[in-house]
């Protein structure tokens, strides 16, 4: 039985996945057979409904990938919905404190590890077909838990942030955080990328997993030597986009 995603990140395995911004569960699909490891569905800068996210989770186990939910905001609600759907773990943006990051943590398992909102007539249940202990078990063990630190607040609160027992994956969203310096949009300015390079070496040397964003697989083997192991690549749209205008640009020329 190959190993969960949460587990993976535990053992230091580097993985990689895209956003998902499509209500297309072939591209899912498409992504599980090209061979990335997970995929986020994404709902704070998408159009994603929760009965469109269902789909896209079902898609990715049959293709045998990882799906993520991106929720979009700090919502114990929110945060419940999303995994009822099957969905293997959870990022939420702008973490800015330790109690924010203990709410998540919170939400995301059931007692004695959270208070994860309880419901066994759920498709991550599969719909009361799973013993109900063995559910609530299984659920604690295999969930992803990724907190997303975008700006100044977060990393002025970086040590507490790091410290919140039930976090996986402590994610640096550069966009977010070259707006939070004054220079939106400017991911790869040296400022950006120190912030970046000392937030990843203090969560590493507390034994946190650290995730981040890329536009291209340049950024990744970088962003990969500086010890991020969780590489969110791209957007769907966006690799869509780049193949079809690459292909195009190769016929008129």
């Amino acid at each position: 039985m190959s190993k969960t995603l949460v587990a993976r990140v535990r053992d230091g395995d580097v993985v990689y996945g895209p956003f998902m911004k499509l209500a297309a569960p072939q591209v899912v699909e498409i992504a599980g057979l090209a061979g990335f490891d997970f995929v986020i569905c994404d709902t704070e800068h998408g159009s994603l409904s929760f009965e469109s996210i269902e789909n896209l989770v079902r898609a990715a186990q049959v293709a045998g990938i990882a799906p993520l939910v991106r929720v979009y905001e700090s919502s114990p609600a929110l945060v419940s919905r999303a995994l009822d759907t099957g969905a293997q773990g959870i990022l939420v943006p702008q973490i800015c404190s330790r109690e924010e990051a203990e709410s998540l943590a919170q939400a995301c398992r059931f007692a004695p590890m959270g208070q994860r909102g309880v419901c066994r007539y759920v498709r991550a249940a599969q719909y009361t077909a799973l013993d109900r202990y063995s559910y609530f078990n299984k659920a604690n063990a295999e969930t992803l838990v990724v907190a997303m630190i975008e700006g100044k607040e977060g990393i002025g609160n970086l040590p507490q942030i790091i410290d919140t027992p039930g976090i996986d994956v402590l994610f640096v969203g550069p966009y977010d955080l070259s707006q939070s310096l004054g220079m939106p949009g400017q991911v790869e300015s040296p400022a950006v990328e120190e912030q970046m390079t000392c937030i990843a070496r203090m969560a590493r040397s507390r034994g946190l997993a650290v995730g981040t964003f890329v536009d291209d697989a340049v950024a990744a083997r970088r962003w990969v030597r500086a010890g991020f192991q969780f590489i969110s690549f791209s957007v769907d749209v966006g690799i869509i986009y780049k193949a079809m205008k690459d292909s195009a640009d190769a016929l008129r020329r």
